[in-house]
């Protein structure tokens, strides 16, 4: 009887220290978990207005910089729950430290594409908005965020390039001036008259509302070929006209030719066929 009631006795103590300590730590973890939630929110709504002020300012720093807060306060954020729950922050911070390195050492790629991100958004090679040729893909950049780079082809794809990549390579930034050269040319038959496809070139040029007169166009014999007179033609436009200038002056050039009477030439080989007539050794063709 004296052990069962000690062991009531015992049952009952535990039981009431139980009560104590949920007594002691509810209050303090239903704080902790409404602090976490009022903070997540509190954290995304600072993060969404500071994205709208930063996007009608500097788009190109609007993404980076909100990625990167926001990830910060919520650490932040986690660490205050910790201690409020109890939890010592000086031996959370040194375990979150550790495991920080542990993580660091694994994902060495993911810090240098950060490193990458700091440096574009310091020197800023390009911004948003601004058409890159990097890594073999040439497009609009649409994002630029921690880690990556997000660029949109102009046939409609979607290509995410590591930051850390493109602060290490060669790019060239296409539309960081308002003006281009464009470089066309046209080769001509030896037969045929030079000044008058040069006049040709000349005409086409001035009757395009796209052509630039400042710098002037060069028109001249860049090269004599194996089979042609190569007529060099180099005219400035505005960086948005490049393209569709291009296009529209190769159809004009052509049709300009073929109705003066200046030909295209194409390369042409003669094949000679040699037969031999047999045991007398003659050759015949």
């Amino acid at each position: 009887m004296e052990d069962l009631f000690g062991a009531d006795g015992k049952a009952s103590e535990i039981v009431d220290q139980g009560i104590t300590l949920i007594m002691s730590y509810a209050p303090k973890v239903v704080l902790a978990i409404i602090t976490l939630i009022v903070g997540l929110w509190l954290i995304k709504r600072f993060v969404a207005v500071l994205d709208a002020k930063l996007s009608q300012k500097d788009p190109t720093l609007n993404k980076f910089l909100c990625g990167l807060i926001g990830t910060i306060l919520k650490i932040l954020l986690l660490i205050s729950v910790a201690s409020m729950v109890g939890i010592a922050t000086t031996s959370f911070i040194a375990v979150l430290g550790a495991a920080g390195l542990a993580i660091g050492l694994a994902l060495q790629g993911s810090l240098g594409n950060f490193a990458g991100g700091v440096l574009i958004l310091i020197f800023k090679p390009f911004k948003v908005g601004d058409t890159i040729e990097a890594q073999g893909f040439l497009g609009a950049v649409d994002e630029i965020s921690i880690l990556y780079t997000i660029v949109n082809t102009f046939d409609n794809r979607r290509v995410v390039i590591p930051n850390g990549s493109l602060s290490n390579a060669t790019l060239v930034n296409v539309s960081i001036y308002d003006k281009r050269r464009c470089d066309m040319t046209f080769g001509i038959g030896y037969d045929d008259d030079i000044d008058k496809a040069k006049a040709i070139c000349q005409r086409l040029f001035e009757e395009d509302d796209r052509s630039l007169m400042d710098p002037p166009p060069r028109i001249c014999v860049g090269g004599l070929g194996d089979n042609s007179v190569d007529i060099m033609f180099r005219a400035w436009v505005a960086t948005d006209n490049l393209w569709p200038y291009y296009w529209d002056m190769q159809e004009k050039v052509k049709k300009a030719f073929d109705e003066e009477g200046i030909t295209i030439p194409f390369p042409q080989r003669d094949v000679h066929v040699y037969t031999h007539s047999g045991e007398s050794g003659q050759v015949s063709q």
